[in-house]
């Protein structure tokens, strides 16, 4: 991480710690990691975090975090990149973060020795696109930035209205780690959650759809909970789906059909937007559906592409 900029007037007679903290958002942590580690220089002279600037004053930061360029994987597509952030195409079946059992095969780790800073993070079976700050600047700045992320999944049956609103509290399933429910409104254990959903493309014979989602709210399983909880769990689901231990649905006939064509929930990140938060950019990227969620549908990559687009102008 390098910093040069000219102390303007706004700044004039700040402290470098002030400016650093309000005009470049750096962390507490990163302040302190350029004082004793980096190099903070005024006018090519070294100075210390307390010290005062004036208009005109050449003031230079760097702190040596950034993880470079990434490694090259032919599993993870790459979307973006540049000295600040990555956007890559995760596949399903991949955890972002290394855990135990996956302390080699994580996104992280098989993008680089370094550390990287994951700006959102995807379930293991979720694809799509996430972002990636390569230092600890970056990922602090991202604080303040707002990223508009849709995602598409299969789901059974067909939403009615075909577009709208769910609303529902959401909480931890007492006594699992894992499951998610809605619940009432007056909950004190529930956490508001919002989704605003849109209905891509019915197949009435399989009685599935394409549904378009974006987060509101950000809880956990939010979009796999919201849409189980209007009739519609994503099909292979395997925490909120009809063959489920915890949601089992025996009223859903196909899904012993479904379910293996894709062998995992069928939800994908199909499109980002936001404000690149050093260069200023405007960042907008979409990636294609899967071929696993393909299958369930006999529809044409021309058609897919065009459901994606419709999506993309209603939610985003």
């Amino acid at each position: 991480m390098k910093f040069h900029w000219t102390v303007t007037n706004e700044d004039d007679g700040q402290t470098l710690r002030s400016i650093m903290k309000n005009r470049f958002r750096m962390s507490g942590i990163m302040i302190k990691n350029v004082k004793l580690y980096g190099k903070l220089e005024v006018n090519g002279i070294h100075m210390r975090v307390i010290d005062h600037v004036k208009i005109g004053d050449q003031v230079f930061a760097e702190y040596d975090d950034d993880a470079g360029e990434l490694r090259k994987d032919a599993d993870i597509p790459v979307i973006y990149e540049d000295q600040y952030l990555a956007v890559v195409n995760k596949p399903s079946d991949m955890v972002t973060h290394p855990t135990h059992g996956h302390l080699d095969d994580s996104l992280l780790t098989r993008l680089s020795d370094r550390t990287l800073h994951p700006v959102m993070r995807l379930d293991r079976e979720t694809s799509g696109l996430t972002v990636i700050a390569k230092n600890g600047f970056v990922h602090n700045a991202f604080s303040d930035t707002k990223i508009t992320k849709l995602y598409i999944a299969a789901v059974y049956g067909i939403y009615d209205p075909a577009e709208g609103l769910i609303e529902k509290p959401i909480k931890r399933r007492p006594g699992s780690v894992m499951v998610r429910d809605v619940t009432d409104k007056n909950d004190p254990d529930g956490k508001y959650s919002a989704t605003v959903y849109k209905t891509l493309y019915a197949d009435n014979e399989k009685n599935i759809s394409l549904v378009a989602f974006r987060l509101i709210t950000g809880r956990c399983h939010q979009i796999r909970v919201h849409s189980l909880s209007e009739g519609h769990p994503l099909v292979g689901d395997g925490l909120y789906g009809p063959l489920s231990v915890d949601n089992p649905d025996e009223s859903i006939k196909n899904s012993k059909i479904l379910d293996p064509l894709v062998g995992r929930q069928a939800l994908h990140a199909f499109y980002l937007h936001f404000t690149h938060p050093v260069t200023g950019e405007d960042m907008e990227m979409t990636a294609g559906l899967p071929d696993d969620i393909k299958r369930l549908f006999e529809l044409s990559d021309e058609r897919f592409d065009e459901l994606l687009g419709e999506g993309k102008r209603f939610l985003g």
